[in-house]
């Protein structure tokens, strides 16, 4: 250009932040969308029986309850044989064991199932576990090992102590679309709100309870939040609740919060955007000084060892469950 050329320069346009999200996003989402369905249809439908009726669920009716369910395993755990799939029959036949006890159980798709430790009728402390992606009949065991751990941790210190390992929903995939979106904790949130309602029918007056929720689980904890009776509700490696603060959780139970330096959901961006009428992301950063959760001590804690047997999540897990907050240690 010649010296002395007047032509203003053409403005240097800067996108809009929602704009650079959904470009950011839609991009993953629309690969996502393309090789989950991909993924998801190489594996047939697994048969199984509808759910055992539910009954009104009071003390007297417990144990029916837990043998029916049992019995509703088992005959999934043949279905699943006869349909050519061992590892889904070994999955709901562990679960058909006179050792388990199941409040509900649903063989069908991915498969739920709620499962006690401990005995309810008598505990003053109780834990709910609600679990992230990825966990459905097929990896329960893992869910399952976690649970365990919790229930031998707070069985050390207590002796009327119960742990709920709650699948009462359809987890998301890891890699997929509705991992990003508030979608499947939507569906879910009302269920654990009644779940909650209906296990305090069979718990002692006054019990407390506590809900630790991972990951995904610490998504549909925050939607279910409000009205939720519950002491407590602890978030281990949560992408976010898409409450901007703990006090818009809209909540009386104290609100905790986790995450080991060795966990990766530290990388996820904390946003959160409305696009094509979904929620994508999940806003504020738990542990973060402006959520104003009770942050605590996950020390090294990947993103599947919170529940690590002698780690310091679990140890602070348990002094939650057993309602010693001065005992937390903090992160």
């Amino acid at each position: 250009m010649p010296v002395g050329n007047t032509a203003p320069r053409p403005k240097t346009h800067r996108p809009h932040p929602l704009r650079a999200v959904r470009r950011t996003l839609l991009p993953a989402l629309l690969t996502a969308a393309v090789v989950v369905p991909l993924a998801g249809a190489a594996r047939p439908g697994i048969p199984a029986p509808p759910p055992a009726p539910l009954t009104t669920l009071t003390p007297s009716t417990l144990h029916a309850t837990y043998e029916a369910n049992r019995e509703n395993a088992a005959e999934a755990a043949r279905m699943a044989a006869a349909h050519g799939d061992p590892h889904r029959a070994a999955a709901d036949q562990a679960l058909a064991s006179p050792s388990r006890h199941l409040l509900t159980f649903d063989g069908r798709g991915e498969g739920q199932a709620t499962e006690v430790l401990g005995d309810l009728t008598h505990a003053q402390h109780i834990a709910v576990l609600v679990p992230g992606s990825d966990t459905s009949l097929d990896t329960y065991a893992r869910f399952h090992r976690a649970a365990a751990s919790l229930y031998e941790e707070l069985t050390r210190h207590h002796t009327h102590v119960a742990v709920v390992a709650w699948l009462g929903y359809e987890t998301p995939a890891t890699v997929g679309t509705t991992v990003a979106t508030t979608t499947r904790a939507d569906e879910a949130a009302p269920r654990l709100r009644a779940f909650v309602h209906r296990l305090h029918t069979v718990t002692p007056a006054g019990a407390h309870v506590s809900l630790l929720c991972h990951s995904y689980g610490s998504v549909v904890c925050g939607r279910a939040a409000p009205g939720l009776d519950a002491d407590d509700i602890a978030l281990v490696g949560s992408p976010g609740t898409t409450a901007d603060s703990a006090a818009a959780l809209h909540t009386r139970a104290r609100i905790w919060a986790a995450r080991g330096t060795g966990d990766w959901v530290a990388d996820v961006p904390h946003i959160r955007a409305d696009l094509f009428g979904t929620t994508v992301g999940f806003g504020t950063d738990p542990v973060s000084p402006a959520f104003g959760a009770r942050v605590f001590d996950a020390a090294g804690a990947d993103h599947s060892g919170y529940f690590t047997p002698g780690s310091a999540s679990l140890a602070n897990l348990a002094r939650i469950t057993l309602d010693a907050p001065s005992e937390v240690t903090r992160g």
